[in-house]
């Protein structure tokens, strides 16, 4: 017994030593980071930018409140909360969007033969050959009031002047729903290819409608696909900085352009750390209710 004991304890220390180099690479590269926003966060700012090592919370209380320059009361930041309310909107909105468009891509493609299949998640993936900035700069000659799609209108003779899209909150949430949605196609392709199409013969003799088959068959099997397709899609998109700041024209700013501002023109770093480290809470919070949402859904059904 004691040999065995010896073996298990050797064999748990080599691990931990095997595991050691991932380990401080994760404590020095993302953590040590985090420690040092979060540690921004709680000092006073700067004149022109940095921090002054002083412990201050003005940082904090700046994110829904602020300062009257004149008696100092502090008011409620609507400018602050409006960008809040937008950057979750449209993050919500975007990935209702990609699920909308992306669930019957995905079952297009994974009810192909496996030659028409490789086909279709090529031209999936061909996207990801090009940057970020690239793919929403075409975006933006197809939407503005020159671009593709007004003058295809006009030439059908079903506008006499082109419609606004550009720098509105249309256009980041076109662009933000046409960039991340590869991201939720995939995710809900390999769900749906796993799925038995015999469930479907199934529902259809027991006299399910198509509508029932779809709530009460297809979506809880391929749920798994679905949470990890809208965790994807949601949490780039409530940090995006590209597309608002290109498709937005910088007066419709979303929290990381906001972000980008304080460390930038505004030179209050600790008001841009504080935002910083909410942005990573509300992550977390999407991501603990996005899993617990599927661990119920796997008990209900398992």
């Amino acid at each position: 017994m004691s040999a065995e004991t010896d073996a298990e304890t050797r064999k748990t220390r080599n691990a931990w030593l095997l595991s050691t180099p991932a380990l401080v690479l994760l404590l020095f590269a993302a953590s040590g980071p985090l420690l040092i926003v979060l540690t921004y966060s709680f000092l006073a700012p700067g004149e022109y930018g940095n921090v002054i090592w002083d412990l201050d919370l003005r940082g904090w209380i700046s994110i829904l409140y602020t300062k009257d320059i004149f008696d100092g009361t502090y008011h409620l930041a609507d400018a602050h909360l409006s960008i809040f309310w937008r950057s979750v909107k449209l993050s919500l909105m975007t990935t209702a969007i990609t699920f909308a468009v992306g669930f019957p891509t995905a079952w297009f493609i994974a009810t192909r033969s496996p030659a028409q299949r490789a086909f279709w998640l090529f031209l999936i993936t061909i996207p990801f050959w090009t940057n970020l900035l690239i793919r929403t700069v075409a975006i933006n000659e197809v939407i503005r009031n020159e671009g593709l799609f007004n003058t295809f209108l006009i030439w059908l003779g079903v506008i006499a002047e082109p419609i606004r899209i550009i720098y509105t909150d249309t256009a980041v949430l076109i662009g933000m729903a046409y960039v991340y949605l590869p991201l939720m196609v995939l995710p809900l392709f390999a769900a749906i290819d796993r799925f038995d199409m015999r469930l479907l013969e199934a529902g259809y003799d027991l006299y399910a409608s198509r509508g029932q088959v779809l709530r009460r068959v297809i979506l809880p099997i391929v749920k798994p696909g679905i949470v990890a397709g809208s965790i994807l899609v949601f949490v780039p998109s409530l940090g995006a900085y590209v597309t608002p700041r290109v498709l937005g024209g910088g007066k419709n700013m979303m929290i990381g352009n906001f972000i980008e501002l304080q460390f930038g023109q505004g030179r209050n770093w600790p008001l841009g750390a504080a935002l910083s480290m909410t942005l990573l809470c509300v992550v977390m919070v999407a991501l603990l209710i996005y899993v617990r949402a599927a661990n119920k859904g796997d008990n209900q059904h398992g």
